[in-house]
């Protein structure tokens, strides 16, 4: 039996990459920073492409249960100006092949596919120390270290594996998005309901826009939108939820007050999310038992793609793992040929997208993308 494969993160792609190895009877053990699997909140809804996160999820036999989380008219979508005229509205008749799930139900099944000591909670990683002969020390937070031959970061945009392959580190895109909710929107905001409709609502003008989309329960998750310099939201204390909403909203002057609802009525203080990416094209040499997947090897704006590709890094990670049992660098070097390639593709349509969402021609030049009239 193969000595164990160190992962570092539970995150979708690290989780995938457990399972397919699990799958294939090949041990695997996960330290995440987390104390529980329900420490925190998840995240919103995802989009899972037929082309690389249900291709993932086969492969590590999860379609079944994937398909009983998947949230039914998600996939619907519209594209209003700012004074909220519904400029493009695309029902979900079923035929997208990018069908909604919630994030955090999407982890559960993953982690509950997995035996429950193939993941240990609550340990954060400190550094790591390349010990030579492809060999690191994990130090962690608590004190305790762990010695491995086969490292894994998925770890995310900070990953404290990255260094051992590569000096790149995320910048800032310029662009922060502004995360807020409304609850029971059909009740309590039926102007903002409306205006949203069943799915993902793009409220867009050049440099900046109201993203959101409807989860279940009545929920309205969205994510403002600004090309500002990261000093401009410095400036902002977040830890006063009324000053900086009030700060975020004087951004919006003159938009309709059903999209602006979903600045000012949030129900929860707003969080920063300004966007990092790796430059283009981040790749590495090959180093000796250690790799990366996910947003530790390939950080790009949000453009749909993110969880897809983590799922598919972890996916195809565990089936080179599987197909070369014996030879850890062949089966790393296999693995990230494909990688690196498709990295690179879909880190240029993320920024390609965010150009297009925000860029002066917004919002017609979604419009446009969403008709066909442009191949992004």
């Amino acid at each position: 039996m193969m000595t164990p494969v160190t992962i570092i993160g539970a995150g979708l792609g690290g989780l995938v990459l457990a399972r397919v190895l699990h799958v294939h009877g090949i041990p695997a053990i996960i330290y995440e920073a987390e104390p529980s699997a329900m420490a925190r909140t998840q995240g919103g809804l995802l989009d899972i492409h037929a082309q690389d996160g249900q291709v993932a999820l086969a492969a590590a036999g999860l379609t079944e249960e994937f398909r009983a989380i998947i949230h039914a008219g998600g996939e619907a979508a519209r594209v209003l100006d700012r004074q909220g005229a519904v400029l493009l509205d695309l029902p979900d008749d079923g035929t997208g092949g990018r069908p909604e799930v919630l994030r955090g139900d999407l982890r559960r099944i993953l982690v509950e596919s997995l035996p429950a000591e193939a993941i240990r909670w609550g340990k954060k990683l400190a550094g790591v120390a390349a010990l030579g002969e492809g060999r690191y020390e994990l130090g962690f937070t608590d004190g305790s270290t762990v010695t491995t031959g086969f490292l894994v970061g998925a770890d995310g945009a900070w990953s404290k594996v990255r260094p051992l392959l590569s000096s790149a580190v995320p910048e800032y895109v310029g662009t922060t998005f502004v995360e807020t909710y409304l609850r029971d929107v059909d009740v309590r905001h039926p102007a903002t309901a409306q205006a949203a409709g069943g799915g993902a609502l793009f409220a867009l003008a050049p440099g900046q826009g109201i993203f959101a989309h409807r989860e279940p329960g009545g929920i309205l998750h969205a994510y403002v939108a600004l090309n500002r310099p990261a000093a401009w939201f410095a400036g902002i204390d977040f830890g006063d939820a009324a000053a900086a909403t009030a700060r975020v909203a004087a951004e919006f002057g003159g938009w309709a007050p059903a999209l602006t609802a979903l600045i000012t009525d949030g129900e929860a203080p707003p969080v920063l999310r300004p966007l990092y990416a790796l430059p283009t094209g981040h790749r590495w040499d090959r180093v000796p038992g250690v790799t990366l997947l996910g947003d530790a090897a390939h950080l790009a704006p949000p453009a749909g793609e993110g969880a897809n590709l983590a799922l598919l890094d972890g996916a195809e990670l565990g089936q080179a793992i599987a197909a070369n049992p014996g030879d850890i660098e062949t089966a790393l070097a296999v693995y990230e040929a494909a990688m690196f390639s498709r990295g690179a593709a879909a880190a240029a349509d993320g920024h390609d997208m965010l150009a297009l969402l925000l860029g002066e021609r917004a919002p017609f030049a979604l419009v446009d993308f969403f008709s066909g009239l442009v191949q992004n």
